[in-house]
């Protein structure tokens, strides 16, 4: 987070515009506001109505994009021209604020890469039909190490002797690189590793599930068309071969020789029903959906992000770099944009949300 003040702009909300573009920079902004609130509110709202999106994946999205909502009305107020005229005290609140659910964002894409990764590697052990204690803790999880990285700051770590008050950013350099180590340089490198294994053991999964497919097709025409003989070659009269079709403590079912003309009398076969591998496949399918969608969610947040923080933390490391306010302002209007594109990408990829906000528009339009 820390887009506030922390870059050299001096405002506790988006950097001022250009001179002579202030008013089109406003309504911009506006209006990104706008889209970041209303997309991710339908994100939420779809997961909370819908069945179909009840999904452990789609509850760490809403987790994210709950960070992503409050970030916009956080920015929703605080175009202050370049000049903060308010309290110190509410200063340091909207920059812890800002600083947690910036991060936020990020562990909750990390929380998703965990999940995603324990989904693959350990799909024994894992609830896909319900978020369960685990899934909670580890949402929650993020939220609190969110607030821990930003705590700093509404503790006093702003209360710098020399602080001028008319400015709202963060003072201290130490705590603008161990902010952004913690949340974007450490995190950022564990969740591609993660996803990595995740998508290495989900093209095994993929390839040991086709085996298993045509295994069971393979079976299943071979019990069908070519039922077992049973032949004594040995005998010189024909017998009658009875076996039964039941069993003790799992044993197979035992036979015995009479006289007699040799039948073979086979027990009950029970197939499995045509349907069951489809509705397997189809929640697989789904969650396959699901996944592919995640990287495009990363990229994006690395696109809009990673510039920020280089600039961010090149500042607080190199004093005598000149960063023109452009480049800075720029940056830092990316970083919002973020938290407009994860709705959209979800309409894209996503035909079941994209189904929903397709219903929800039509009831406006």
């Amino acid at each position: 987070g820390q887009r506030r003040g922390a870059m050299g702009n001096g405002t506790a909300g988006p950097p001022p515009a250009v001179p002579g573009h202030s008013i089109a920079a406003l309504v911009l902004g506006i209006l990104l506001i706008l889209l970041i609130v209303g997309g991710n509110g339908l994100v939420c709202l779809s997961v909370c109505t819908e069945r179909a999106l009840k999904t452990t994946t789609n509850y760490f999205i809403v987790s994210l994009a709950v960070a992503d909502l409050l970030l916009a009305l956080l920015g929703s107020f605080q175009f202050q021209g370049g000049v903060w005229s308010l309290s110190t005290v509410l200063c340091d609140a909207l920059m812890t604020m800002d600083v947690m659910l910036c991060t936020a964002s990020i562990f909750n894409l990390c929380a998703i890469s965990v999940d995603r990764f324990i989904a693959v590697q350990i799909p024994l052990n894992y609830n896909r039909r319900q978020i369960d204690l685990r899934q909670l803790i580890l949402i929650s999880t993020t939220w609190i190490f969110a607030f821990a990285v930003a705590s700093p700051v509404i503790f006093g770590l702003n209360n710098v002797p020399d602080r001028d008050p008319s400015l709202c950013q963060l003072e201290d350099d130490n705590y603008i690189v161990y902010s952004s180590i913690c949340s974007f340089f450490i995190p950022c490198p564990v969740m591609l590793v993660l996803y990595c294994g995740m998508f290495q053991g989900l093209k095994r999964w993929e390839e040991a599930r086709k085996a298993k497919l045509r295994g069971c097709i393979y079976g299943a025409n071979r019990k069908l068309y070519h039922p077992p003989t049973l032949m004594e070659r040995e005998q010189t009269r024909l017998g009658l071969l009875e076996c039964s079709p039941y069993t003790r403590a799992g044993l197979p079912g035992e036979c015995g020789m009479n006289s007699g003309i040799q039948t073979v009398s086979y027990p009950h076969l029970r197939y499995p029903h045509p349907g069951h591998g489809r509705k397997r496949a189809k929640i697989n399918g789904r969650e396959r959906k699901a996944m592919r969608v995640l990287p495009v969610v990363v990229g994006a947040f690395l696109f809009c992000w990673t510039p920020f923080f280089v600039v961010h933390i090149t500042r607080a490391l190199c004093k005598s770099c000149s960063i023109p306010p452009e480049v800075t302002s720029t940056v830092t209007w990316l970083g919002y944009v973020n938290s407009a594109l994860n709705p959209i990408i979800y309409t894209v990829f996503n035909a079941e949300f994209r189904n929903f906000f397709r219903k929800v528009l039509h009831l406006f339009c």
